[in-house]
């Protein structure tokens, strides 16, 4: 229990330091709430994007082994193994890297890694699916 409790902790820290909510889509209510809440029509997709953010942030800090919330070119090379058994096989690991760290800073930061992700239906091989 206390392992499932520091996950979500850590997750929910992570989602408001990377702006995952950013990434959600918003409501277009019209009833005076306006964005503020999460209708009942939504919150099945709403815990289904949730579900996915928390497996790519597990994903994402398995490759993370110096645990500052970026990864390096020597991290991500060094996971070759695990990344291709979550996206099929990657022939260039640092043209990959290249790829994913799309504002150039020589780091892919957890949203880099989430729209990476996204675009290579990232599964881990470990999850109760």
């Amino acid at each position: 229990k206390q392992w499932y409790q520091r996950r979500v902790r850590e997750a929910v820290v992570s989602t408001q330091s990377t702006g995952i909510a950013k990434n959600c889509t918003k409501s277009s209510r019209s009833d005076g709430h306006g964005d503020d809440y999460i209708e009942k029509r939504e919150f099945r997709y709403f815990l289904l994007s949730l579900r996915q953010y928390f497996e790519y942030f597990v994903a994402f800090e398995r490759i993370d082994t110096e645990g500052d919330r970026r990864v390096s070119l020597e991290e991500f090379v060094a996971a070759k193994d695990k990344v291709e058994a979550w996206v099929g096989p990657v022939d260039d690991m640092e043209a990959e890297f290249a790829k994913i760290d799309t504002n150039g800073g020589g780091q892919i930061l957890f949203d880099e890694f989430c729209n990476w992700a996204i675009g290579k239906a990232l599964d881990l091989d470990d999850d109760e699916e």
